[in-house]
C-alpha cells in the first residue's frame, strides 16, 4: 500500500503494466517474417488482443485472418500468441503453408500438460471463458476429455467419469481470486484433484500492483482492449478492492464523467497494451490538472522467452 495522510490529488502509475514477454515475442515474430519472407505475411486471428498492435502491424505487411482456410496455399501463416488445437495444425499442413508459432511458452505449457494427463487416463477440468481464442485452443487437443468450468456454479455442477483421477488446468489470464474460488469447490467435490494453476507471471503480477494502488486512489483506469481478458480481470481487481474502475481501449474513451469529484487516480495496462496508450492517457489527466504520475512497483520483470524454432536463426538488423 502507498502510504499517506490525506487524499490530495495524485497519479499513480501502477507497475508492472503493458506488455509481457509472450506479446513482445509475438509482435517481433511477426516482425521479423514480414523481414524474412516479405509481405503479405498472414496472421490467423488477432496476434494479440489490441487493436493498435493489431493495425500497427497490418500496415507493414500483415494480413489478419480468422481461419487458416482463408490463407492462400503455399503462404506463410502465424499462429497467435493464444495457441491454436491440432485440427488447425492439420489443416495448414494441409493447404502446405508454412507456419510459425508465436503461441505464447505458458500457453504451450497448458497444452503440453492437458496431453500428458489425458494419455494418463485422467479428466481434465479447464477453468476459463468459453470463446476465449486460448481455450478454443486448448480444448481442442483432448474435445472429448476436457471439460469447461467458467464459475463456482459449474464447478458445483460438474461430473467426471472416475473421482480419483482428475486434474484442474487453468487459463493463463484468469484472476487470481476466481480462480481460487472455483478451485476451492472442485478441491472440496474430488479431494484427489490435481491443480495445476497455470495463472501467468504477468498477469499475477499486473494484479497485485493494481492491488497496490488501490487503497489510495477514487479511480482506476485499465488501459487495454475489449477483448483482453487479462485487461478486464484487471478492473475486476480493482473494484473487488473497492474501487471504481473502467476499462478503456484509449485516451478517447475516458468519459469526463467519471473525473467529476475525483482527486486521486491510478493508471495501469494490460498485458497487451502499447505504452504508448497508457502516455496518452497520463498527457490527458495532466493537461487537466492531474500533476505527473508516481510510479508504484511491485516487482521487477525479466523474463524472456526465445523465438519459435522457425525463426531463432534469424535476427532483425
Amino acid at each position: 500500500m502507498v502510504e499517506t495522510t490525506e487524499k490530495r490529488q495524485r497519479l499513480l502509475l501502477a507497475t508492472p503494466r503493458g506488455f509481457c514477454a509472450g506479446v513482445e515475442r509475438a509482435i517481433e515474430v511477426v516482425e521479423i517474417a514480414l523481414d524474412l519472407y516479405g509481405p503479405p505475411v498472414y496472421v490467423r486471428k488477432e496476434i494479440v488482443h489490441n487493436p493498435h498492435v493489431v493495425d500497427a502491424l497490418r500496415r507493414k505487411g500483415a494480413r489478419f485472418v480468422e481461419s487458416e482456410e482463408e490463407v492462400p496455399h503455399g503462404s506463410v501463416v502465424i499462429f497467435s500468441a493464444h495457441g491454436v488445437a491440432p485440427d488447425v495444425r492439420e489443416s495448414a499442413a494441409a493447404r502446405d503453408l508454412t507456419t510459425i508459432d508465436a503461441t505464447c511458452p505458458l500457453v504451450t505449457k497448458v497444452h503440453v500438460e492437458a496431453i500428458k494427463y489425458v494419455k494418463d487416463g485422467y479428466s481434465i477440468l479447464l477453468i476459463g471463458h468459453a470463446g476465449h481464442d486460448e481455450i478454443i485452443g486448448t480444448m481442442g487437443e483432448a474435445p472429448d476429455a476436457i471439460q469447461l468450468i467458467e464459475n463456482v456454479q459449474g464447478a458445483r455442477r460438474v461430473e467426471v467419469p472416475d473421482p480419483n483421477r482428475v486434474v484442474c488446468l487453468t487459463q493463463t489470464t484468469l484472476s487470481v481470486e476466481d480462480t481460487r474460488d472455483v478451485v476451492s469447490v472442485l478441491r472440496e467435490r474430488f479431494p484427489s484433484i490435481l491443480v495445476r494453476a497455470d495463472i501467468c507471471y504477468a498477469t499475477e503480477n499486473r494484479q497485485q500492483a493494481v492491488k497496490a494502488i488501490a487503497s489510495d486512489v477514487d479511480l482506476i483506469l485499465v488501459v487495454g482492449a475489449a477483448n483482453s481478458s487479462n485487461s478486464i480481470r484487471l478492473m475486476e481487481v480493482a473494484r473487488a478492492q473497492g474501487v471504481t474502475s473502467y476499462r478503456i481501449a484509449d485516451v478517447a474513451e475516458i468519459d469526463a464523467g467519471w473525473l467529476t469529484g475525483v482527486r486521486s487516480i491510478g493508471v495501469t495496462s494490460g498485458a497487451s497494451t502499447p505504452e504508448v496508450k497508457v502516455s496518452e492517457v497520463l498527457e490527458y489527466l495532466n493537461a487537466i490538472g492531474f500533476p505527473a504520475s508516481r510510479e508504484i512497483k511491485v516487482v521487477d520483470e525479466d523474463v524472456t522467452f526465445t523465438l519459435p524454432k522457425e525463426l531463432r536463426a534469424y535476427r532483425k538488423g
